[in-house]
This record gives C-alpha cells, sequence and structure tokens, in this order.
C-alpha cells in the first residue's frame, strides 16, 4: 500500500487539509494518509525543511511526500518532483529542498508541466495530489515533468563561520512544542569549528558554555529534589536531529514559559558561538 503524507501551512482550522485529503481518496482507494504537520509557520520553508528533513527518514522506501508550504506556482516558484534518497517530494522550487537534500544529491528531477491540463488556483490540491497519485500507481517522474538538473538553493539559512575560524554565527530555525529553540548549528560544524575549545553560547541576553547529550544530564539527580534547581534551568543541548537547541528544563509555554519566551527568542533570530 503507497504513503503519501502532507505537510504544510494551513493549519486545521481551514478546509484546505480536509480537501487535499478527499481528493487524494477520491483517486485511490487503497492509500494511507499520514499527516507529517500542518502547523508550519506561514511560507516559512526553513522551519517546514527541518520538520520534513528529520522525518522523513522514518517512512519506508518509495513513500510520497507533498509539501505545502509557499506552493503557489509564478515565473520565479516552478513547480518540481523528484526523488531523494529513494523517497519521493513534491512541491515548488522555492529552495525547501536545498535545505532538505543538503548531505544527498537527488536521483531525479523533474519540473511539472501539467498545469496546462488542470485549472487551478489551488496547486497543493490540483496539481500536488495529482502528481503524488500517478507515482503512487507506479508512475514515472517523465510522464508529469521535464528532466532539470538542478534545484533552487538558498544559502542564506547557513550558519556563517568567520574568518579567524573561531565563531559561528547562526539563527533559529524551528521553536518546538514545548518552546525550544532549534539553531542551524549542527553537531558536526561546531565540533569541525571548535577542536575541543572553550566556548560561549549567545543569544540575546542569554550565555551558555556547556552543550548537554540530554535534557537531564543538567541536572544532578544526586542532590535532594528540593535542591536540584532543576525547574526553569536553562541548558543546551544537542537534539535528537543532531544540532544545538537552547532549553528549559521541563517548560510549559502555557504557564510557566519556555525557551523562546523567558529567552525572547523568535525564528530567524542570532545565535553566535565563540571559541576561546
Amino acid at each position: 500500500m503507497a504513503i503519501i503524507t502532507l505537510t504544510t501551512d494551513f493549519g486545521l482550522k481551514d478546509p484546505s487539509t480536509g480537501a487535499v485529503k478527499g481528493a487524494i481518496l477520491s483517486e485511490l482507494n487503497d492509500i494511507t494518509i499520514v499527516d507529517i504537520s500542518h502547523e508550519v509557520s506561514p511560507f516559512h520553508i526553513s522551519e517546514a525543511a527541518y520538520i520534513i528533513k528529520n522525518s522523513y527518514k522514518s517512512f519506508p522506501k518509495g513513500t510520497i511526500h507533498i509539501i505545502g508550504v509557499d506552493s503557489e506556482i509564478t515565473p520565479e516558484n516552478k513547480h518540481i518532483a523528484l526523488q531523494l534518497d529513494d523517497h519521493f517530494f513534491i512541491c515548488a522550487n522555492n529552495g525547501i529542498m536545498s535545505l532538505i537534500a543538503s548531505e544527498i544529491n537527488p536521483q531525479k528531477i523533474v519540473e511539472i508541466n501539467i498545469h496546462d491540463n488542470v485549472e487551478t488556483v489551488f496547486p497543493v490540491l490540483d496539481i500536488f495530489v495529482k502528481v503524488a497519485c500517478h507515482i503512487a500507481r507506479g508512475g514515472t517522474l517523465d510522464v508529469i515533468g521535464k528532466n532539470i538538473s538542478k534545484i533552487k538553493q538558498i544559502s542564506k539559512f547557513n550558519p556563517i563561520v568567520n574568518e579567524q575560524q573561531n565563531q559561528i554565527m547562526g539563527h533559529v530555525i524551528y521553536i518546538d512544542n514545548y518552546g525550544n529553540v532549534v539553531t542551524n548549528i549542527s553537531r558536526k560544524l561546531y565540533e569541525t569549528i571548535g577542536k575541543g575549545r572553550n566556548f560561549v553560547i549567545s543569544a540575546r541576553g542569554v550565555t551558555f558554555k556547556k552543550v548537554y547529550e540530554n535534557y537531564s544530564d543538567a541536572i544532578d539527580f544526586t542532590k535532594p529534589k528540593e535542591t536540584r534547581g532543576a525547574d526553569g534551568k536553562k541548558l543546551a543541548i544537542f537534539n535528537t536531529a543532531n544540532y544545538i537547541e537552547l532549553a528549559i528544563y521541563k517548560s510549559n509555554p502555557q504557564n510557566v514559559g519556555s525557551a523562546s519566551t523567558l529567552f525572547g527568542l523568535a525564528l530567524r533570530d542570532t545565535v553566535n558561538i565563540k571559541f576561546e
């Protein structure tokens, strides 16, 4: 049974998500539809890329991933379908795939060209669904598009290393459900530039001098519970995606606050690491 995943910035209030699922089911009876997320910030392709990059590998090979973020077609924003890591992705050529495929080259890329035969003001519903169902039936990419060799690249979301090789300048790319702040500084880059040196992570008025492997590593469980200072403790960790994340231990954005609110950090804000 084929699997189609959906990642969009549609939210859950409007009819868009339900309409897309209905259109898929109208074309295919034997299909599994999986929601990855519909809560991507509007038009925020780096946030969407982070979510998809760190979830698609959990799906079986051959899974088809529809990405409905910044998907309106324009002369500068064509639609593409591609095979990457034995998965299929359907999206706008807005740079999002350069972030998802930053470490793996696509196996095949086509620029979708079925638009002349389909009238649409809702491309995810009318174009992406048709392409996804075509692939799910075993159809090839060549039928729905022309081969292209490159995808649009985005460099502004990459961290910058200074000439002295002692500072990494990154930024916030994602804020999770707990209000933890994910940066675009990977463990690999941190270790390559840091070379074991002491450092200071700074973001607005908050600083960190250690990066933990897990949230609980920041807590001394040998101390009595009332003296551990666990609640509200600030920390930096390498998260499950191996990016540096700034967090508050057991934070709750709904009452006690979170790293995002307490540190005053939002998407695209700057985070620096200075090595000594």
